[in-house]
């Protein structure tokens, strides 16, 4: 079993904006907002998730392709999730596409630092693979924090 400690927390605070909006902030302060009825105002919460993939993978991919003295000149990540159709409409797969080049990047050397991404180092993506244990909780607004 995997243990945490308590400096591992890591704390978002999701705030109701109106309608099907929301603003999520850490606490450094940054935000980015999301809608889950009108994709032209912003993100929807599923492709958040699957940007946080984006992310984390390829912050992973940088750094071992760096380590191993190959950088990566150019890089993008397409990710494409299919869900659902019946709620909770979670993701049935999600396919990663890397694309990336640079002077001194083998094939070889590239797909081993994504299969080390995924496979080891990645924590969204070991989150989304494993069972993870949610706790929920429920306060009235009286009793929230920051209230």
């Amino acid at each position: 079993m995997e243990t945490a400690m308590s400096d591992d927390l890591q704390r978002v605070r999701v705030e109701y904006l109106g309608e099907h909006r929301f603003r999520a902030s850490n606490q450094a302060g940054f935000a980015l907002n999301t809608d889950g009825g009108d994709p032209a105002k912003d993100l929807k919460p599923m492709e958040i998730l699957l940007a946080a993939l984006g992310g984390c993978t390829g912050i992973d991919v940088v750094d071992i392709m760096r380590k191993k003295r190959t950088p990566l000149a150019r890089y993008r990540i397409e990710i494409e999730g299919v869900r659902a159709l019946d709620h909770p409409r979670r993701f049935l797969t999600i396919t990663v596409r890397h694309v990336g080049s640079g002077p001194d990047v083998t094939e070889a050397a590239f797909q081993h630092a994504v299969g080390l991404s995924h496979e080891r180092y990645c924590s969204v993506s070991a989150s989304l693979s494993a069972n993870v244990h949610a706790e929920i909780r429920l306060e009235s607004w009286s009793g929230a924090s920051g209230a």
